[in-house]
């Protein structure tokens, strides 16, 4: 069973192209927002959800209805392709995550602390268990700097350190901390 019309429950085939469109017209929306939120891109958002679609037609008959419905099975194989992207995108060495990044994903799952089960909650959780294998002076640093947003000068008088080891710390602890997630399997 897949979509409601007008009360009545229709399973789609989307091996017939009017199917295809229909799964089309009622999720693509959601799916483009989904993909642009993830990769804050909006032409690699419409390349996922065009792929979406490819795949989906491609491999119409592994669908089953009874396990998921089509709106789960289209998001999965966004999200699959979302982390794809991202992980091509990050194979660059040496560039660490945007700490901008690190705060608004922080932020994200900490503005509703009672709400259900979320990408950006479990990205958060991810991303506290990375911070627990960094070592202490980065993982200071970057708590400080990157997710509660103090100034580099203020924080670096408060750990008794030169500026510039401050921001090397944020640096490579960034770089390490992609690296934790990347190997986690999430991506920031």
């Amino acid at each position: 069973m897949d979509e409601v019309d007008g009360g009545a429950v229709a399973v789609l085939d989307l091996r017939r192209p009017a199917d295809l469109e229909a799964a089309y017209r009622t999720h693509a929306g959601e799916l483009l927002r989904f993909a642009t939120r993830h990769l804050r891109d909006p032409a690699a958002a419409a390349d996922v959800v065009q792929e979406v679609f490819v795949r989906a037609w491609r491999h119409a008959e592994r669908y089953d209805a009874g396990v998921a419905s089509l709106r789960v099975w289209l998001f999965t194989i966004a999200r699959n392709l979302v982390v794809d992207q991202v992980r091509h995108d990050r194979a660059r060495p040496g560039l660490p995550t945007d700490p901008g990044v690190l705060g608004e994903v922080a932020e994200r799952a900490s503005r509703e602390p009672g709400r259900s089960f979320t990408d950006d909650l479990v990205t958060a959780w991810f991303l506290e268990e990375a911070l627990g294998r960094l070592g202490g002076d980065q993982r200071a640093a970057i708590v400080e700097t990157a997710l509660r947003s103090r100034p580099y000068a203020e924080v670096a008088t408060e750990l008794d350190v030169p500026v510039g080891t401050l921001r090397s710390r944020v640096f490579y602890g960034l770089r390490n901390l992609r690296t934790i997630m990347d190997d986690m399997g999430v991506p920031l």
